[in-house]
């Protein structure tokens, strides 16, 4: 049976693994659709801001998946990320953006210096207890915290297989967004959404997709390379993704609530 410590120390490395690997994650992982990304901010919308420019903070920005959405949509972006080697990355792609490091639990911004918070893909590495308080300083009275997650949308058929294949079992969890990203004596207005979102993607890209993932990350050689065949000999059987590049189909859960 595994311990309480080795558990702890698997989700430690899992949580770390990324910067190696930080070129793939950002030419590999999917972005966010923007209708989401308005959706979170939504509540800032009538507020007594009166413009449409919000200053957001990118939390746990990776390598700016995330970034690029909010300053498309003509936002000023801070960017906040643990990771010395991601924030290269996310710098390099997102060169007029203020890019910091710092994490969830130290965020090195001042008390009430931003509208809005939003974390992508990132809620369940945090610590939650220190997480929330901090994020709820940073914010104004009204700002918006929200998290933002990419799923395979598990209604298409060969998508809930693809992701049975794809994954050991670990990331289940994650996808309880009420559990990882839990309401909070600091905030009010708890509210969910979903977005229909697609990835243009090839059977190898996706399959590099799936090498980006923290549990392929950390696992030995071997069963990376037989992970990798198994799904790359599943794709090449279907239809829908053996040839040519394709749109896998995804859904963003997004949770939003508003600084008490």
């Amino acid at each position: 049976m595994t311990s309480a410590d080795d558990r702890d120390e698997m989700w430690a490395r899992r949580a770390g693994s990324f910067g190696s690997h930080a070129r793939a994650y950002a030419e590999h992982r999917p972005d966010y659709p923007a209708a989401a990304v308005r959706w979170a901010l939504e509540p800032l919308g009538g507020s007594s801001l009166g413009r449409s420019s919000l200053e957001v903070l990118d939390l746990a920005a990776g390598t700016g998946k995330l970034t690029a959405v909010l300053v498309a949509e003509g936002h000023q972006v801070t960017a906040v990320e643990p990771d010395e080697k991601m924030l290269a990355e996310l710098v390099r792609r997102n060169k007029e953006v203020r890019a910091l490091p710092g994490s969830a639990e130290r965020v090195p911004l001042p008390d009430r210096s931003v509208d809005a918070v939003l974390v992508g893909q990132a809620f369940h590495w945090f610590d939650r207890d220190a997480a929330l308080p901090e994020i709820a300083r940073v914010l104004r009275p009204g700002g918006v915290l929200a998290g933002l997650w990419n799923y395979g949308d598990l209604s298409v058929p060969w998508v809930a297989e693809f992701d049975r294949i794809g994954h050991d079992g670990t990331n289940r969890g994650v996808s309880d967004v009420d559990q990882v990203m839990p309401d909070h004596e600091l905030f009010t207005g708890s509210a969910r959404a979903t977005f229909p979102h697609v990835h243009r993607r090839t059977a190898e890209t996706l399959v590099a997709t799936v090498g980006t993932q923290s549990h392929v990350l950390v696992a030995a050689e071997e069963e990376r390379r037989a992970l990798r065949e198994q799904v790359l000999a599943f794709l090449r059987a279907r239809p829908e993704t053996a040839e040519g590049e394709f749109d896998f189909p995804l859904t963003t859960h997004v949770k939003r609530m508003t600084r008490a």
